[in-house]
Order: structure tokens, then sequence, then C-alpha cells
């Protein structure tokens, strides 16, 4: 964050300005940790959402598979990049392939025993919001979270930067976004970088986290690693399962 003020020039300001300077800055760092994510202290409630049951066969629930997890589904608010719930999200719920759910469920359990739980944020993704995400990036006038999401970048360029797609691995059923959890306290392990930030920060080998916070980004990247999903290098949230049941399929049904 850039520096807002000189120090030498502080004496000259009023009590009453700096205390209004202050609660500026309070109200918008309160706002940039509810949207992107760094809600470290805060523990997401149990989903009690009345599923629909209509999956095609080959899919399950997530929470049903891995009910010690949390689940914070982004797309489904308007806490997410695009500032607004996304298409074919009609239920805050985390859908993947059963075979990804049984590999993520051994993840779970290996990472139980060192303290953590997964907190889940995203897994099967429609065709539909892709679409959406699609339509959002050629749109050079809604920049609303901008300072949020991507502060250093044109929208315009998420394509080529890797960040976004106009086919996702999501689709396939078989891709999971995911962070870890303290199981004791539901706290979010320090990753360095929130969810779906796009920038240097977010690739799994970048420099600018501490090495306190690459180890932790390890510890989930192995985990994974070790049950069959690979990474993706540019989002240190983001694997898919090596051996997906439909490598070359993209669903478009709701999640619902």
């Amino acid at each position: 964050m850039k520096q807002i003020f000189n120090r030498k020039k502080i004496s000259v300001l009023s009590p009453i300005v700096c205390a209004a300077l202050l609660s500026v800055l309070t109200t918008n760092q309160a706002s940039a940790q509810a949207a992107t994510g760094q809600d470290t202290v805060w523990k997401p409630a149990i989903n009690k959402v009345v599923k629909k049951d209509k999956l095609p066969s080959g899919f399950v629930y997530l929470d049903e598979v891995i009910p010690e997890a949390q689940y914070q589904i982004r797309y489904y608010g308007k806490y997410n990049f695009t500032g607004a719930p996304v298409s074919g999200y009609k239920a805050p719920l985390a859908i993947s392939t059963s075979k990804a759910a049984n590999a993520l469920k051994r993840v779970s359990d290996d990472l139980s025993g060192k303290g953590y739980i997964l907190r889940i944020y995203d897994a099967y993704r429609p065709q539909k919001a892709v679409n959406r995400f699609v339509a959002w990036s050629l749109d050079a006038s809604d920049i609303k979270n901008k300072a949020l999401y991507y502060p250093g970048l044109d929208k315009r360029n998420l394509f080529e930067l890797g960040f976004i797609s106009r086919k996702s691995g999501h689709s396939r059923g078989s891709t999971i976004d995911l962070t870890l959890a303290d199981k004791k306290t539901g706290t979010l392990v320090d990753m360095g970088s929130p969810y779906d930030f796009f920038g240097d920060i977010s690739y799994y080998n970048t420099t600018l986290v501490s090495t306190a916070q690459h180890q932790n980004r390890k510890i989930l990247k192995d985990a994974m690693v070790r049950q069959g999903f690979k990474p993706y290098a540019k989002e240190w949230w983001h694997f898919t399962l090596i051996k997906e049941p439909y490598p070359a399929t993209y669903f478009d049904f709701n999640v619902e």
C-alpha cells in the first residue's frame, strides 16, 4: 500500500483531521477485508440450504462427502471480482464429480491430523458462469471492484495473463478452489494474498509473500498433490484432479 501522507507534515494536521483520516482508512480496510475474503476470524455457518438433488450421474454435493469443511461459495453472492451474483449459482453449494470429492475427502482427512480443515470457495462451475466472466472482462466500464481484486491490471488483459478463459476446468467438475482454516478456531490460515486476487502475489512461487505464508501454501499444495490433484501456478488456491472423469466435457447445469 502506498503511503498516503508524509510523516513530516502530519504535525500540522489538526486532531480532528487526523481522526477523520484514520476513520476513512479503517472503513476502507474493513470493506476490502470483507470483499476479498481476509475474514480470518469468521467461520461460515453450517450449510442448511435445501438442495434440488437433481445432479447428473457422477456428481455429488461436497458437503455430504466432507461435512467438516467450511463452505463459502463466493459466486453465489456479491463478494467476488464481478461484484454481483454469478449466472448459474442458484444456491451456495459446492458440487463436484464423485471421484474428485472422494480424493478431496482424503485430503481433508490427511490435513485434519495436522490441525487443519478445508474452506471451499468454488468447485463445479456452470459454463454460463464462465460466459458471464468473459462478458464482464470485456465491459471496460465495470471496474467497481478493481481496487480490491485487480488494482494493478487492466481487466481486458486478464485473458492473456491466464486469470480468465472461455473454458474452465471447473466446468468439467473436478477442479476445486480452496484454502485452509484452523481446525479448532475456524480461522483462515494466512496464505499471503486473498482468494481470487489477480496479480503476481497469487502465483504459488511468488517472492511477494513471507516464508511462513509460502510454507502455508506448500502445506495445502503438498496435501492436494498427494491425492492426485494438479496445482495451477498462477493461483495458489486452484487444483484439478489429474485423472478427472470428464476431461473433455463442459457442463452447464445450475448449482442448486
